[in-house]
């Protein structure tokens, strides 16, 4: 079978919501190939904590890449202890010219409460406008959900969990089985 013919993966939808000095990243469990479901409670949110420094990080995309991009962050953070946006930029960058990483296919949600940012392997590290970020297959009906509900009264893990259940009665890549991890900002 060529890869022109795999049936190829898809899905998930992660979502971070920035909202009164906390930040929440939600991901959905489902792991689909092609038109099955594969895994309906796969987690896709993580707690990093390199030197007991803590950051939340969500990923979209392969899971062996992306577990390969959270050790090259967490390995990042060690070096740039309490420094989120420069381990950032350094991974991004990495991932950007390394031979070896640009093959990777995968994007992160990452936050340490303070900072929230997307990185992508076009060597993007992109701070969302109004909180909100959101990457993956229902990511586009997940963050116009939480953009639509951040000028309510809801905590950002309320805001989260809506906008995880609006896109995943529209994206057929997307279930309503979350992990949700919660980080307040340090400062």
């Amino acid at each position: 079978m060529s890869s022109n013919e795999f049936p190829g993966w898809h899905g998930t939808t992660i979502i971070g919501v920035r909202k009164g000095g906390e930040v929440v990243i939600a991901g959905d469990g489902q792991v689909s190939l092609g038109p099955t479901v594969i895994k309906g409670t796969a987690k896709k949110v993580r707690r990093l904590s390199p030197g007991g420094y803590d950051v939340v990080a969500g990923f979209a995309g392969s899971t062996a890449d992306a577990f390969t991009l959270l050790e090259r962050l967490e390995a990042k953070l060690e070096a740039t202890p309490g420094q989120l946006a420069r381990a950032s930029v350094e991974l991004a960058k990495d991932w950007r010219t390394d031979k070896y990483l640009q093959k990777l296919e995968a994007m992160l949600i990452v936050t340490d409460g303070t900072d929230l940012f997307v990185i992508t392997g076009a060597g993007d590290v992109l701070e969302p406008e109004h909180g909100v970020a959101a990457i993956g297959s229902g990511g586009n009906f997940a963050l116009a959900a939480a953009r639509g509900l951040m000028e309510g009264d809801g905590t950002p893990e309320e805001i989260a969990r809506k906008a995880m259940a609006i896109a995943s009665d529209i994206c057929v890549y997307t279930n309503g089985k979350l992990t949700v991890e919660t980080i307040k900002a340090t400062s």
